[in-house]
């Protein structure tokens, strides 16, 4: 099914469905890329979380506050000439959760557990070395059921701004995957198994693209894909030709189709 899906990639109605996302967002994507993808938090639910990052509005902040994927970009490739990972592990955890974290809920309480690990740094370098010299799956690896509470919806956005951060990356950059991203694969997946007869029932899709805790090796299809999918939309004429995957793995995470 990896195959089948690898050489079919989108299907039509995927592809017109990106075209008019793109159409319509075009304007506030204008260099082609999801820097401007801005996220809504509360900076005051976090206030219990440190070290808190300065390129994040301050805990006493009132109120909502806005952060992009170019400002976390940036904000994380300063902690990292720093070696601060835990400030740039908590940018992209918030960026990550967004609204969805609430002071006693998942996400703040959550964070602060994975803050206590007493091999958080070393994890956390470990990847990011690792990213350097050996490439995005090796990364995967190095953080996958290694840190508790630490999943991989929110390392790979973790790897993700590392990723972009980095001056070089052996192999194809890492991008975010979490539970909307896997849906949009399993969708792929399952009318591929059901055009070749591979998963009638879509069974063996659900499966392998389930919700969560995703093998190295699945992270390592789902890059693949999007960097083929990628080449195959800026062939259509109808998605910008420089466009890198990050920015289809933002529509898919925005856009749907039937």
């Amino acid at each position: 099914m990896d195959r089948e899906l690898a050489a079919r990639r989108l299907p039509d109605a995927a592809v017109t469905a990106l075209g008019r996302w793109w159409a319509e967002n075009a304007a506030t994507y204008t260099d082609a890329t999801p820097g401007a993808h801005t996220i809504r938090y509360t900076p005051s639910r976090w206030a219990r979380i440190t070290p808190w990052p300065s390129a994040l509005a301050r805990p006493s902040h009132t109120g909502d506050a806005g952060v992009s994927r170019a400002q976390v970009t940036s904000a994380v490739a300063d902690a990292l000439r720093r070696e601060a990972f835990r400030e740039a592990l908590v940018t992209t955890y918030v960026w990550g959760k967004g609204k969805r974290g609430t002071a006693g809920g998942s996400g703040p309480v959550t964070l602060e557990r994975i803050l206590a690990a007493d091999s958080l740094d070393a994890a956390l370098a470990l990847a990011v070395t690792t990213l350097g010299e050996h490439g995005s799956r090796q990364a995967y690896a190095a953080l996958h059921q290694r840190i508790p509470g630490l999943g991989p919806s929110f390392f790979t956005k973790f790897l993700y701004f590392a990723g972009a951060a980095l001056p070089a990356v052996r192999g194809p950059r890492p991008l975010v995957l979490d539970r909307v991203l896997s849906l949009r694969m399993r969708s792929l997946a399952a009318a591929v198994g059901r055009e070749t007869g591979h998963d009638p029932d879509g069974s063996v899709a659900a499966w392998v693209w389930a919700d969560w805790n995703w093998s190295p090796h699945r992270y390592e299809v789902y890059l693949s894909f999007m960097h083929a999918a990628t080449r195959q939309l800026t062939s259509t004429g109808t998605w910008p030709p420089d466009a890198g995957p990050d920015l289809l793995e933002c529509a898919l995470f925005k856009a749907g189709w039937k």
